[in-house]
């Protein structure tokens, strides 16, 4: 998410793909502004796709992809993070000489790396820090908002003016790192994302290089202050831990803090914008909400299923198998539309909708499924709470200003809003 001081121009996840050919029912791969006619339309015709363009099977039925994504032993993650692109020459040299060998804290991992690993990062991943850290965020977001409310114009920018600053506040603290250095991390992690589910060309990718090639740098850090110096952090916990004769390197614990470090704010503060966006939208059930808060753990849910931060997700068929009916070879890639998946009505009634007293949101896929489901959800979600509660009540009555106006960045598997603008009364 770019600052808004940022003074680069383009977008830095590349140009995207040319229009769908024949045949792929108006699915394109990179282009995230309204991608849910077309996945509706895969999910009627043709709900598991090869397309050439990207070298993936796309699936799209709910059924389909939970039952992927709960088989790890025939769908492996080790393709979760791997760049959609090939890095060019250039981009792996600069990595090289950088000593960038960063992996997957968890994500891309699989077992029994990635049981040994989780459980460490379970048990330093717990609700007594989350309730540690809910009365900073809360004050971070009143305080936003009331410099936001104070503007004469009664204008404002709900990504920019809210969104972006909480998560990154909050995961920042949570690690142990300088809660002032939140545009360096943006920046760092826009260029993951570019690198990793992006569609850049060779020359595009050189900054992004130099970008990851600090990130791992800074990760790498971390590790060793919290030898030196220990601390209130999860880094330190998960330091201490190894100490103690707990299975993990100190690789490991860097490249933990590499998948927080972008996971850990990036979504969330999709997440929130998107709670703003769609609620916002439907303004008889945002009146709901303000009339009775209750309701937002049931909204968010719906929110994450209607309008989820990852409408993809990949995997790789260890053997050959079969998805939905179609065979799908050993060694081959899947991208998992969860975006498409929690619209499919044989799961969700009027499925296409948005309803926040939905009785089974909860089912959604938009944190996975299965071994590897999401280990932040929970805080991503007590963010999202407290946001929409503290909007509730000091700008209840906010509205969108143009939302057919609003643009998502082009990538392969993150649904990012770059702006929610709203106005408020006097």
């Amino acid at each position: 998410m770019s600052s808004p001081s940022d003074t680069a121009t383009g977008c830095p996840f590349g140009h995207g793909a040319a229009a769908a050919p024949a045949g792929h029912h108006g699915y394109e791969p990179f282009d995230m502004k309204d991608p849910f006619p077309a996945y509706a339309e895969l999910r009627a015709e043709q709900p598991v796709m090869f397309d050439e363009r990207i070298n993936y099977y796309v699936v799209t039925r709910y059924d389909d992809i939970k039952a992927v994504f709960d088989d790890w032993e025939t769908f492996s993650s080790e393709n979760a993070q791997a760049p959609v692109r090939e890095r060019g020459p250039e981009a792996k040299q600069i990595m090289a000489d950088g000593g960038f060998t960063a992996y997957s804290g968890l994500s891309a991992r699989v077992p029994p790396e990635h049981t040994r690993i989780r459980t460490v990062v379970q048990k330093a991943f717990t609700p007594r820090r989350y309730k540690q850290l809910e009365p900073a965020i809360r004050e971070n977001v009143v305080s936003r908002l009331e410099t936001m409310l104070a503007r004469p114009e009664r204008r404002g920018d709900m990504v920019h003016d809210l969104a972006y600053d909480i998560p990154t506040i909050t995961i920042l603290t949570l690690i142990g790192a300088d809660t002032s250095k939140i545009d360096t991390y943006k920046r760092w992690s826009d260029s993951r994302a570019a690198m990793t589910w992006g569609d850049l060309g060779n020359e595009e990718q050189i900054p992004h290089a130099h970008n990851l090639v600090e990130y791992w740098t800074e990760c790498l850090r971390l590790v060793s202050e919290a030898h030196a110096e220990g601390g209130n952090s999860l880094t330190a916990d998960l330091v201490a831990a190894q100490h103690d004769g707990a299975d993990i390197t100190d690789h490991e614990i860097a490249s933990v803090l590499y998948s927080l470090l972008f996971a850990g704010h990036e979504t969330t503060t999709t997440l929130i914008s998107n709670c703003v966006r769609v609620l916002m939208a439907h303004p008889d059930q945002w009146q709901q909400v303000v009339a009775d808060p209750k309701l937002i753990p049931k909204a968010i849910d719906e929110i994450l299923r209607y309008s989820g931060s990852i409408v993809g997700w990949r995997r790789k068929a260890l053997r050959n198998a079969t998805v939905g009916g179609v065979d799908i070879p050993q060694g081959a890639g899947l991208l998992l539309l969860m975006g498409s998946a929690n619209r499919d009505s044989s799961r969700f009634e009027a499925g296409e909708a948005f309803d926040i007293t939905r009785d089974n949101a909860r089912e959604h896929l938009s944190f996975g499924f299965g071994i590897h489901y999401c280990l932040g959800n929970m805080l991503a979600k007590l963010q999202a709470k407290i946001c929409l509660e503290e909007i509730a009540r000091l700008a209840p009555n906010l509205q969108l200003d143009s939302p057919e106006d609003i643009g998502f960045r082009k990538n392969l598997s993150f649904r990012v809003p770059e702006t929610v603008p709203v106005t408020w009364e006097a």
